[in-house]
Parts: C-alpha cells; sequence; structure tokens
C-alpha cells in the first residue's frame, strides 16, 4: 500500500503528454472498470489512435493534453486535458480527465483539473469551458461542483459513437490568472 502525501494539493503537477505515456493511457482506457460510464475499455487500435491526436492536440492549437503527476519523483497517476468544442453553436472548450484505481480519492483529479483550467483560461480564447461526465459518474460530477461548474442540466449525448448516455451538462466560466508572469505549464 502506498503512503499518501502529506498535502497531496501541493504534490500535483501538469506535464506535457509524451510517447512515453501509450502504458499510463492503457492503463487508463484499457479497463473495463475505468471505462463504465464510457463505452467499455478501447481496443487497442483505437488506444493508438487516441495516442496519436493527445501527441498532436498541442501543436495543433486546438487543445491540451496533460498527464497528471504526484510525488517529487512525478509519477503518472492519470491524464486532464481540453479541446475545442461547440456547444449549442457556442465555441467553447470542453474538458475531461482520468485517474488510475491506485490513485483514486486523493483529490488528484480535481487538483489536476485545476490546474487545467488555469491553463485553458490563460490561453484567452473562451470565455466557457463545458465538461460532460455520465450523470452516473459520482466522482467526475463530484470534480465538477468542486471545482465551480455550473451545472446546466442533463441530456442524451453519443459517446462513443454508437453509444447513447445521460451526461450531465457542467459549464464554467474562465478568467485569466492573476498571477503575473504566470505561464501554462508544458
Amino acid at each position: 500500500m502506498e503512503a499518501e502525501p502529506a498535502d497531496p494539493k501541493s504534490d500535483v503537477a501538469l506535464r506535457a503528454w509524451t510517447d512515453e505515456d501509450l502504458s499510463l493511457l492503457r492503463g487508463l482506457l484499457a479497463d473495463p472498470a475505468m471505462m463504465t460510464y464510457l463505452g467499455g475499455p478501447e481496443p487497442e487500435e483505437k488506444l493508438l489512435s487516441r495516442h496519436a491526436r493527445y501527441l498532436a492536440i498541442d501543436e495543433s492549437g486546438s487543445g491540451r493534453v496533460f498527464v497528471i503527476t504526484i510525488g517529487p519523483e512525478r509519477t503518472a497517476a492519470g491524464w486532464v486535458g481540453y479541446w475545442e468544442t461547440s456547444w449549442h453553436e457556442e465555441p467553447a472548450w470542453e474538458t475531461g480527465w482520468s485517474v488510475l484505481p491506485g490513485f483514486q480519492g486523493r483529490g488528484l483529479a480535481t487538483r489536476g483539473a485545476a490546474l487545467a483550467l488555469e491553463a485553458a483560461a490563460a490561453e484567452g480564447r473562451h470565455r466557457f469551458i463545458y465538461a460532460f461526465p455520465a450523470v452516473a459518474n459520482r466522482a467526475s460530477n463530484a470534480v465538477c461542483a468542486r471545482l465551480g461548474f455550473e451545472m446546466m442540466g442533463a441530456e442524451s449525448l453519443e459517446y462513443p459513437p454508437g453509444t447513447w448516455m445521460e451526461c450531465a451538462i457542467w459549464r464554467r466560466e474562465l478568467r485569466p490568472p492573476r498571477v503575473a508572469g504566470w505561464r501554462p505549464p508544458r
């Protein structure tokens, strides 16, 4: 059993997604338990395609994908990202996250998502960021609430293609950080 850090909030950081993070992606998206709310585990072909998108998103300027790390050794614990979307014809960011089972329950998703929200706000491109967790996904809905998202309702959305699920619609207004010299993590 791993010891929890004294203050996990100060020990969480983000780093850019790299080619070496494919094994992390497999641990998160090929695990049936981790994909309960997202249509089941992803096959290898889909994981490889997603990995390529995660590697390219930063250069494309259409979003960012980060690895959530913990501890002084910066152990990979999950991922968080944001990407461009349109919600009811309004350009915006969409965000999502996932934390490995061994690291869940420590607030890492909340802290990692908070850092990603700071990066999205610093870009100054969109007024709002949305999250669309399954209504039944209590943990992700709790992250949204803790981060100050406003619950806009629920709708049936198709994700992945061919799978319909009832999603909570969360929205948060972004404001650039007010810290002089702050830059989004790279």
